[in-house]
């Protein structure tokens, strides 16, 4: 099987689900961490409805879309945050596709789709428990740098010159 990574429509039904299932791992992860319960139903309901966009939508942003064997199984989202940076955003895999290679690809769809928007930089944040996120960064060249937001759920930033590749 193999790996295509296309634009998506930030309100397809496709990137519905992909945002869906997105959401509600990071925050159960965050809840199970911090108060040992799973998000509370309402509450997911409505943070999936008000972040649905999330800066994603052309002319500024693109979401990604990567399948795998023509099955939709992952997302990447890229946000403009001035001329020259760009933000990464949802790098997201199911599950059932990980471990094989999707998510080094996504981010590499990612920072291209960021250099045809006009960036040289690319910058994100992530968590503390997402150990897995951390690593995959690091090891594509992303480095660990100073606050850029004051996202309280945010506790890693990293950036990348996107010129150096």
């Amino acid at each position: 099987m193999s790996w295509t990574i296309t634009p998506e429509p930030v309100g397809s039904a496709v990137a519905a689900a992909l945002w869906r299932a997105y959401y509600t791992e990071v925050s159960d992860r965050w809840y199970l961490r911090h108060e040992g319960r799973r998000t509370d139903p309402d509450e997911l309901e409505r943070e999936i409805a008000a972040n649905a966009g999330d800066g994603l939508e052309p002319p500024k942003g693109r979401l990604l879309v990567a399948r795998y064997g023509g099955e939709p199984a992952g997302s990447a989202g890229v946000r403009l945050v001035d001329a020259a940076t760009a933000e990464l955003k949802r790098v997201f895999l199911l599950p059932r596709a990980r471990g094989r290679g999707g998510a080094a690809l996504l981010v590499g769809a990612a920072e291209e789709a960021a250099r045809a928007l006009g960036a040289g930089r690319m910058i994100l944040d992530t968590r503390s428990d997402l150990t897995e996120a951390r690593t995959l960064y690091a090891r594509l060249g992303y480095t660990e740098t100073e606050a850029y937001n004051d996202d309280p759920y945010a506790e890693h930033w990293f950036a990348k010159d996107l010129a150096l590749d």
